[in-house]
């Protein structure tokens, strides 16, 4: 999400632990992985175009990619976060980047044999890695420290989370993209060495994971999701409806972005060029996340939610209504409001859950699968009435977090 991280039926941690006074390094290490992530699942929209190319893909079969790769985190979350609770958190993160490392391994042969649903194989195994990253390393930034400071840190570590997405066009538009007009683009070399240095990059930080000393946190005799305990709660439901289309929606205008760039009557930008210009709507993510967390801490959330929301909305139709620049830059603007909504909708969910809280952050998590369902549904619109027209798709979804933010999020009164 690109850039969003959830904690999914985070185990049991006894109260009694006692933290390390100086867990600095500890971060460090922590936040290399957020950066990673980031980059890894950004890389997807450098992919579409480039094995859209490739296989001569219409836009449904090219949506494959994301519904593979968000799939995982429907499929993979609730064993990833039984196999957490088992062997602790810097455990988990070593299980995670190894899976991942081969996941990009696999892009090698998948190049070689030149067969799409190999492709796709090789996404879903990098996608359960990441999966099972994110479990491990999100309750673990967490508790290295004061709860007090949690959201701080999170707050931080995700930031480098966004940046690695800002970062990964341009690395993709000139290893990847390069070689969309020249004869690699039907071999699929472009992609393997890029692939094989992040797998070689992966397989290092487990390494270097497996070495360090780290504490020893996050193991728990007993793991249990129970969504039924949490979706009791009206404001549960409908915020993992708004996960849902949130995730879907940025995850398909992400997706889109470089065709859309391509058109003649947009940009008329080549696929390489394009790419580059990815930097600006995750980047305005990056940029988002610090000004909408200073806003928030003097306007209410659900407020500051619904206003990004109306914007987005009017955003996305000047990119359908016209043509050119306004409707380049208008999509484009989209990243900058987009920023807050994750983080917002997620803490407006689960509020008030008490004992539910961990069931509901489970339920949540599930619903990231909107990355993998939506951008297939937008890629069927395309195809049908075309690409710019299909972007009425993520309209519908800001108006629901619109709906969620004025009235769905509001806590229903107790009845006596």
């Amino acid at each position: 999400m690109a850039g969003s991280s959830v904690v999914v039926g985070q185990p049991n941690i006894s109260n009694n632990i006692e933290t390390p006074k100086n867990n600095r390094f500890a971060l460090i290490s922590l936040t290399s992985l957020f950066f990673m992530w980031g980059f890894i699942t950004c890389l997807n929209d450098i992919l579409i175009p480039y094995l859209k190319g490739m296989f001569n893909l219409n836009y449904t079969q090219a949506m494959l990619i994301q519904f593979c790769f968000f799939g995982s985190y429907f499929i993979v979350s609730l064993p990833a976060g039984a196999l957490v609770g088992k062997l602790g958190y810097k455990m988990g993160i070593v299980v995670g980047l190894t899976i991942a490392s081969i996941g990009c391994m696999l892009f090698y042969p998948a190049a070689e044999v030149g067969v799409y649903a190999v492709f796709l194989f090789a996404l879903f195994v990098l996608a359960a890695g990441i999966t099972i990253l994110q479990v491990s390393a999100n309750p673990y930034v967490s508790v290295l420290g004061p709860s007090k400071t949690a959201p701080s840190r999170l707050t931080l570590t995700q930031a480098f989370n966004s940046l690695g997405t800002t970062v990964a066009p341009f690395f993709g538009s000139w290893l990847i993209l390069s070689g969309v007009d020249s004869a690699e683009v039907s071999s699929g070399s472009s992609v393997q060495g890029p692939y094989l240095m992040l797998a070689a990059s992966l397989l290092f930080l487990a390494g270097l994971f497996a070495l360090l000393k780290l504490p020893d946190l996050g193991r728990s005799s007993q793991f249990e999701i129970s969504p039924l305990k949490a979706l009791k709660f009206r404001h549960l439901r409908l915020g993992a409806i708004g996960i849902f289309v949130y995730v879907g929606a940025e995850v398909a205008i992400g997706s889109f972005l470089v065709n859309f760039l391509a058109e003649p009557t947009i940009a008329g930008l080549s696929e390489s060029s394009a790419a580059k210009y990815l930097t600006y709507y995750w980047g305005g993510a990056m940029v988002g996340r610090f000004i909408g967390a200073a806003i928030m801490q003097k306007v209410d959330a659900g407020k500051v939610l619904g206003f990004n929301s109306v914007i987005a909305i009017i955003l996305v139709s000047l990119a359908i209504l016209f043509d050119g620049s306004i409707a380049m830059w208008s999509i484009l603007a989209v990243g900058l409001f987009n920023s807050i909504m994750f983080p917002t909708i997620f803490s407006l969910a689960i509020q008030e859950l008490k004992e539910a809280t961990g069931h509901g952050a489970g339920v949540l998590c599930l619903a990231i699968v909107g990355g993998a369902i939506l951008p297939l549904l937008q890629g069927v619109l395309a195809d049908l009435i075309g690409l710019q027209l299909a972007f009425i798709l993520p309209i519908f979804c800001y108006a629901f977090i619109f709906y969620y933010a004025v009235s769905g999020s509001k806590l229903e009164q107790k009845r006596s």
